[in-house]
């Protein structure tokens, strides 16, 4: 059986990235694709226990914790869940992965890069996604859409500023040194044109014809 393909989805707060992996996840459910739906941190059951922790607001984790218990939670994700469903011919689109370390732990918070990229040999080997969509918006936009939504926000989303800009601008820094995984998406644009943007990539990157 030929494994599936594994899509992560990243981008600074408010990108818009839930909505679109629905959408992709319909595209190719249309094509005969069977797709599995997950995010990070969490998408286990112990990822899941991980997640309640460092989104609590009320925490205040240094980066080195902070990123291990990302790790941790990651370990388990890929391997309850991730690993198996590729091995069976499923694809899965996951709502963050390890991209979202490295932009928010090490452009984010200054963790440096050496000890993240470690830390991902140890967790996942030489695994890597067959593509990542970075959906790209202005720390602005991103942030209004966080405001007008119900609900109060995690910690993430209470940070400064001048964090969202560097979150913002590591992404970009990671699509220019992979641009073979990376595609970067306008998610400014409007959800239909983000859509087909998406849909466009993937066909194109992973040899499948998906229709609206």
């Amino acid at each position: 059986m030929q494994p599936g393909k594994f899509i992560t989805f990243e981008g600074g707060e408010g990108a818009g990235k839930s909505t679109q992996i629905k959408r992709l996840a319909a595209s190719l459910e249309s094509a005969g694709i069977p797709v599995t739906e997950t995010r990070e941190p969490g998408g286990s059951l112990g990822a899941e226990t991980i997640r309640g922790l460092l989104l609590d607001p009320d925490k205040d984790w240094d980066a080195p914790t902070e990123t291990l218990l990302h790790f941790a939670a990651r370990a388990d994700h890929y391997t309850t869940l991730i690993a198996p469903t590729l091995k069976q011919g499923g694809w899965v689109l996951s709502d963050r992965f390890a991209d979202s370390t490295r932009a928010y732990q090490g452009y984010g918070l200054g963790l440096d890069m050496a000890a993240i990229e470690m830390l991902y040999d140890l967790a996942l080997g030489d695994f890597r996604p067959d593509l990542t969509l970075i959906l790209n918006i202005p720390v602005e936009t991103g942030m209004e859409r966080i405001r007008s939504r119900a609900g109060n926000p995690d910690r993430y989303e209470q940070m400064d500023i001048e964090f969202h800009n560097r979150l913002r601008d590591g992404f970009l820094q990671i699509a220019r040194k992979e641009p073979d995984r990376c595609a970067v998406i306008d998610a400014a644009a409007d959800i239909d044109t983000v859509t087909a943007r998406i849909r466009d990539y993937v066909s194109a990157r992973l040899g499948v014809k998906l229709t609206a």
